[in-house]
C-alpha cells in the first residue's frame, strides 16, 4: 500500500501539518523534529503526490500545451524536449491539439476555466491568437514556440530560419550551382517568409540572378513537393539545385526528379530543412538544415517554469540556432 502523510505523521509523532511544513521546507519547524520527520520519510519511502504538492502551493503542477496537430514531422521532438524538462521538475503535461477546429478550442477553453494548468506552451494554431492574447493579458503565463518574434507581446523560443536558409544557399553556391530553385512552405507561415528572405539575400549578395519561375509554393508534404517540382519542370526554366523548405517536401522533389530522369546530385542538388530521421535514409541521403526541435521544446519549458517561479522573462525571442548537415544530395 502507498504510504500516506498520516502514516508518516504517526511514526514521527507529529501532526500532518508539521510533515507538510517539513516537505515544503518551512522554517518554523525545529531542527530535531525536522530530522526525525525526514528519517521517517526515508525509511517509509513516502513521496507526496503531485496533486497534493500542487494544492499546497496553490497550483495544478501541470503545464498546458496547445498545438495545431501532432502530424507535423518535428512535433514529436518538440514534445519530447518539453516532457523531459517538465517530468524532471515534477510537472505534468496537458496536451491539446486543434484537429477538430472549433470543438477542439471549446475543449481547451474548458481546461482553462477549470484552472487545469498553471501556464501554457503554444505552437500557434490558426485562428487562436486573439483568444490566447486575452488569456495572456489576463495573467496566464504563455511561452510561444517557433514564433521568431512575430508576436512580440509573448515570450518565445525560435530557431534561426533566416540564417539556416542562408546557409543552404551559400552551400549550393559553394558547390558551383548557379541556377537555384526553391519550393517554399505556405506563404502565410512566418518561417516561410524568413527562409525565402534568407535564401534570396545570399543570391543577391553573390550577384546571382534568381528566376521567379523557380520559386513555387508547396505545402510541407511529400506529395506537395513532388507536384511543385513537376510544375517547375513544366514551366521550362533550367535549374541545377533545389532548396525545399522542409524535408518531406525535399523527399517529394527527389521522387519527381527520379521520375523525370534527373540524377541527384549530378544534374540537380537538393537541400531540405528540419533534419527529420528520414533525411539520412533517402537515396541519396539528404543535405538539410537541422532545426533543433527537441532543444526548442526544452528551452520553452524551462522558460515557462522560470516564469511560474516569478522570474521576468526576456522580451526578445530565445534563439536556438540551426546547423547545416551535408550529405550526398549536394556532393
Amino acid at each position: 500500500m502507498r504510504v500516506t502523510i498520516a502514516e508518516v505523521a504517526r511514526r514521527a509523532r507529529v501532526s500532518k501539518a508539521t510533515v507538510s511544513r517539513v516537505l515544503n521546507n518551512k522554517g518554523d519547524v525545529d531542527a530535531s523534529t525536522a530530522i526525525r520527520v525526514r528519517e521517517v520519510i526515508a525509511a517509509t519511502g513516502y513521496t507526496p503526490s503531485a496533486r497534493a504538492v500542487g494544492l499546497a502551493k496553490g497550483r495544478a503542477q501541470t503545464v498546458g500545451m496547445l498545438v495545431p496537430s501532432l502530424t507535423w514531422p518535428w512535433m514529436g521532438d518538440v514534445l519530447q524536449g518539453v516532457a523531459d524538462v517538465l517530468e524532471a521538475r515534477g510537472y505534468g503535461l496537458l496536451l491539446n491539439t486543434m484537429n477538430r477546429g472549433g470543438d477542439s478550442l471549446t475543449q481547451f477553453a474548458r481546461h482553462v476555466s477549470a484552472n487545469a494548468f498553471d501556464g501554457l506552451l503554444l505552437i500557434e494554431p490558426p485562428d487562436t491568437l486573439s483568444y490566447i492574447t486575452r488569456l495572456h493579458e489576463n495573467g496566464l503565463p504563455v511561452v510561444m514556440i517557433d514564433d521568431r518574434g512575430h508576436h512580440p507581446g509573448f515570450p518565445s523560443v525560435a530557431t534561426s530560419n533566416r540564417e539556416g536558409a542562408s546557409d543552404a544557399a551559400a552551400h549550393l553556391l559553394g558547390t558551383g550551382r548557379r541556377r537555384l530553385a526553391m519550393i517554399t512552405g505556405p506563404a502565410e507561415f512566418g518561417c516561410t517568409r524568413d527562409r525565402v528572405d534568407g535564401f534570396r539575400t545570399i543570391l543577391d549578395d553573390a550577384g546571382v540572378e534568381f528566376d521567379r519561375r523557380l520559386q513555387v509554393e508547396g505545402d510541407f508534404t511529400r506529395t506537395g513537393g513532388d507536384a511543385a517540382l513537376r510544375r517547375m519542370l513544366a514551366a521550362g526554366a533550367e535549374f541545377d539545385a533545389v532548396f525545399a523548405h522542409n524535408d518531406l517536401t525535399a523527399v517529394g522533389v527527389l521522387d519527381a526528379l527520379r521520375a523525370a530522369g534527373r540524377t541527384v546530385p549530378d544534374d540537380v542538388a537538393v537541400v531540405g530543412f528540419d533534419d527529420i530521421p528520414v533525411a539520412a535514409h533517402t537515396r541519396p541521403a539528404l543535405t538539410t538544415v537541422r532545426q533543433p526541435s527537441r532543444e526548442m521544446g526544452e528551452k520553452a519549458a524551462s522558460l515557462l517554469l522560470s516564469r511560474l517561479a516569478g522570474e521576468t522573462l526576456p522580451e526578445d525571442p530565445l534563439i536556438v540556432p540551426t546547423s547545416l548537415v551535408i550529405r550526398e544530395s549536394t556532393a
